[in-house]
Formats: C-alpha cells, sequence, structure tokens
C-alpha cells in the first residue's frame, strides 16, 4: 500500500516490514513488497519494527518516515515516536459498511466484511441491507467462513462485539444510515450503485460494485493519493 506510493514519490531507499504468519516467513507479502519496489525487506511486525525503524538498529538503518497500517499497538507505538521520526496519520480501527439491496450477493456481502474484520478484535463490520434474506444469508456464510478460516481467531472477535446486519425499508433509508456510521470504507452492492454519490456525504472512500471491494481499492485509493 505503501511502497508504491514511495517509490513513485521518488523515495530514495525504502525499507519495508512485515511479520511473520504462525511463525513462517509470509511469502506472497514479501513478493509483492519487491515487486513494489522495497530495498531492504524485514520479517518484523508490531511495536518491535515500529522502534526498529524509528530508532535503528545494528542491522537496520533509521529512516525518515513510517508510513503503513497495523494494530492498536502499532498505532501507539507510532504516536510515541513521532517527532523521532514521521508518520503519516494516527490511525484508529479500520472499518467497512456494505449498503446491499436484494439484488446482492450474499457471498460478496460476507467475504468482504470478514477481509477487513480480520485486521483486528475491534473492527466494526456492519451490513446495511433492504433484503431479509440477503441479510439472513450473510450472516450464516459469515459463520461458516469463521469456522475455517486462519484469521477466524481476529474476525470472529470483531463479528460478535462489532458486527451488525440491519435491516431497513428502503435505500434511501439505507443511505441516510449509512451517513450517520460514517464508515471509513463503504461498499455499495445494489443495482443502481452509483446513485450512492448522490445520496450520500459521509465516508472515507466509497467502492461501487463488487469489482471495487475494499480489499483491493484500498490499495489503488492509497497509491492515488
Amino acid at each position: 500500500m505503501t511502497i508504491l506510493t514511495a517509490k513513485v514519490a521518488g523515495v530514495k531507499n525504502i525499507l519495508a516490514c512485515t511479520p511473520p504468519i504462525n511463525g513462517k516467513i509470509p511469502n506472497a507479502t514479501v513478493a509483492a513488497m519487491h515487486f513494489a519496489g522495497a530495498d531492504e525487506i524485514y520479517i518484523l511486525g508490531g511495536v518491535q519494527a515500529i522502534a526498529a525503524m524509528a530508532i535503528g538498529t545494528e542491522t537496520m538503518k533509521k529512516v525518515d518516515m513510517i508510513a503503513g497500517p497495523g494494530n492498536a499497538f502499532v498505532a501507539e507505538g507510532k504516536r510515541q515516536l513521532f517527532g523521532e521520526v514521521g508518520i503519516d496519520l494516527f490511525a484508529g480501527p479500520t472499518e467497512i459498511l456494505v449498503v446491499a439491496d436484494d439484488a446482492a450477493d450474499p457471498y460478496t456481502c460476507a467475504v468482504d466484511l470478514v477481509s477487513q474484520a480480520e485486521h483486528g478484535p475491534d473492527t466494526p463490520a456492519v451490513l446495511i441491507t433492504t433484503s431479509g434474506e440477503v441479510g439472513r444469508k450473510t450472516i450464516e456464510i459469515v459463520d461458516r467462513l469463521l469456522e475455517v478460516l486462519p484469521t477466524r481467531a481476529l474476525a470472529g472477535a470483531s463479528w460478535i462485539d462489532y458486527g451488525e446486519v440491519i435491516v431497513v425499508d428502503n435505500m434511501d433509508e439505507a443511505y441516510k444510515l449509512a451517513d450517520v456510521y460514517a464508515s471509513e470504507h463503504v461498499e455499495i452492492l445494489t443495482r443502481k450503485q452509483r446513485a450512492a454519490l448522490e445520496k450520500m456525504r459521509n465516508y472515507g472512500a466509497l467502492f461501487l460494485g463488487e469489482m471495487t471491494c475494499v480489499s483491493y481499492g484500498d490499495k489503488v485509493s492509497s497509491l492515488i493519493l
């Protein structure tokens, strides 16, 4: 998300950190970092990575700026070291809100909600829909996914404590309620997706249709910004 941005901006040396997953090197992530243009890649995550980059170690040079997402501990580490090193922003938990009508695919709704819920145990994942059937099926699919996904511990905690499915009478009501939530990521899975551009005002980013899901769209918007 941030390596490409730095590369396009002309940063001469880009250092990237990513944590091991279940004690193993995350090959896909390392490959993505390499192809994005990282000059140095370290298998290190959490506050350890933030401290190492901000202060420097015997093997890692001190950086000028740290950018990229992380959990609450990473955010706090960046906050405490701001000034010692530049940072992108103070970020809270990621959020996803899906607005769907009766034409939406419940599987798509479920997968996209879980894809953000797995970021941490305090991630709001909300579905607002005009269809009770879409709502019920989405819940059923999320529950099935949480039985098999390797990220089920984090995603399950978020879904239990912060997951919501709300059924409303019509699309106008759905858009009004979505504006009240004012979520970071709002995904529109409806017949008339572009209506959201006129009906909604409060959101961090708006994703129209299945082909612009948050998991892909975030990467593109980060590069554009």
